[in-house]
This record gives structure tokens, sequence and C-alpha cells, in this order.
């Protein structure tokens, strides 16, 4: 297994839900999956999923994979309308930890593009067109973001940290999606938050269950502070 550099989250590492559908898939099983990441998945390097444990060249543990408790929390859908509404007051459009990421980062137009805003009932929802190329690691990539922006805030960045899910069906490519986001419950620094992916046709393609974690703010260095590239 690699995890290539386009698909990267947070700078040098993995997305962690693009990152967890490519180790789930590894595993195989006919259930729902549970994938916890022990560190940020690097990008470019080989990768072994042996006992479910992936481990790296050096043998150090990047993530456990395993069978996973029945992911049933299903979060409502929304029109497409609705979704493209909340989308355009996406806070990560004027504030992103991670403005890079390949699944919500507002600077890759080579990336998912899903930018979850905010609904007056807290949920998060977001328009999302399928890729010319899709797979299982693409539904778990657009059911990691999207919940944890029912938790991101200004200056709170959070970042994956287990993901279980289960994906129903595969978006055909280009087909318009709508993927909807809801924050379960928050203890210290950590978060439980649901997610949900639906079909042109209102089918759901794919549900997942998410344990966010916060994390320090980036230092963000002035421009006029940086070096020359």
């Amino acid at each position: 297994m690699i995890i290539e550099s386009r698909f990267n989250g947070p700078p040098g590492s993995g997305n962690g839900g693009w990152s967890a559908g490519i180790f789930a898939g590894a595993y195989g099983g006919s259930g729902p999956v549970e994938v916890t990441l022990r560190r940020p998945p690097p990008l470019d390097t080989p990768l072994t999923l042996v006992d479910g444990e992936v481990r790296d060249p050096d043998g150090e543990l990047v993530a456990q994979v395993g069978p996973a408790e029945p992911v049933e929390a299903v979060v409502p859908p929304v029109d497409p309308a609705t979704a493209r509404e909340a989308a355009a007051a996406y806070p990560g459009l004027v504030d992103h930890p991670f403005p890079g990421c390949y699944v919500c980062g507002p600077d890759r137009d080579d990336g998912l593009r899903i930018f979850p805003g905010r609904l007056p009932d807290g949920r998060t929802a977001a328009p999302f067109r399928a890729p010319a190329q899709v797979d299982v690691a693409t539904v778990w990539a657009a059911l990691d973001c999207p919940g944890g922006w029912a938790v991101i805030g200004a200056g709170r960045p959070y970042l994956l940290g287990r993901l279980a899910a289960v994906v129903r069906g595969l978006p055909q490519p280009g087909e318009e999606c709508v993927v909807t986001g809801a924050a379960v419950a928050t203890e210290g620094r950590r978060a439980l938050v649901h997610s949900s992916l639906y079909g042109h046709s209102g089918a759901l393609l794919g549900v997942a269950r998410a344990t966010w974690v916060a994390v320090p703010a980036p230092r963000v260095v002035p421009a006029e502070d940086r070096p020359p590239a």
C-alpha cells in the first residue's frame, strides 16, 4: 500500500479518510471496518498490513484495522440547493488549518473540493461531484471531513483519530452527490461525529462514525517572514 502524495491531508501526511479507506480495502471483510490512526500516514511510502496492523518500512505502527461495531447512525440528507447554500458559507474558505487537504482544502483544484458548511441545526452539508475515477477509498474520503467540520472552529483544528464506515455503493463518475455530517458528543479533546453520503437519486451510499482529536493550531508565518521559494 502507498498513500500517494496528492492524497494529503495536513502537509506531509495522508488525508485521514483516504488513508483509512486504503487500509480498510486492504483488510477486506464483509462487514463494517474500523481504522484507528496511530500516527499521520506517511506519503509515498510502502506500507504493509499484517494481523490488522499497518506498519512503515521501519516497522513503526501507522494504523490498526479491524471489524467495527455496526455503523447505524445516519445523518439526514438535504436537497442539493441547500447543500450548495451551506457550502457557500464554508468557514474553511477563509480560515482553514490545512488548506491543501485533498478532500476539503480550498487550495486544491485537483481535490474532491468538499466544502461542508453549517446548517441552522448544527449539521454540515456540502455538494460533492464524484471524480472521474471512483473507488472505495473515495467514499471513505468523502465521509471524512464533513464530520470533522461539525466540530472544527476558528483556531480550533481537529484531526481524524478513528473512522468506521460502511460503503453501500459507489457514485458514478461525475455524479452530483450530497454529504452531511453531525457532531454527536465531545469530551475533552475528543469529538464523536457521524457522516453520510447520498447519491443524485437520494440513495444512501455510505455512512461513517468517527472520532476526531483537537490539536494545536498550526503556526502561520507572515508572508514577509517566509524564506524565498
